[in-house]
């Protein structure tokens, strides 16, 4: 099976803390296992009661980007920044 790359911007692998800031001011904890300047894939300990948009607070960079969710798998969603 042939997966044909839709990306904008080619994603370098990381492994940073990250922050799920939810529109009613909750906040889950994830990982970011690679990142680009359009997107990024979250690992998360579960999906449930993740909405399609949200904002991301990159720890260490000390920033935050607006996401839209373009997949989920599994504890795994792809984002792309707004």
């Amino acid at each position: 099976m042939i997966v044909k790359e839709t990306r904008t911007a080619s994603r370098r692998k990381v492994l940073k803390a990250g922050s799920i800031i939810l529109p009613n001011g909750g906040v889950i904890g994830c990982t970011i296992r690679n990142l680009s300047n359009s997107g990024a894939a979250l690992e998360v300990t579960s999906p449930v009661g993740i909405p399609d948009g949200f904002s991301l607070m990159i720890e260490m960079e000390h920033r935050k980007r607006t996401c839209k969710v373009i997949w989920r798998r599994d504890r795994r969603i792809g984002v792309s920044f707004e």
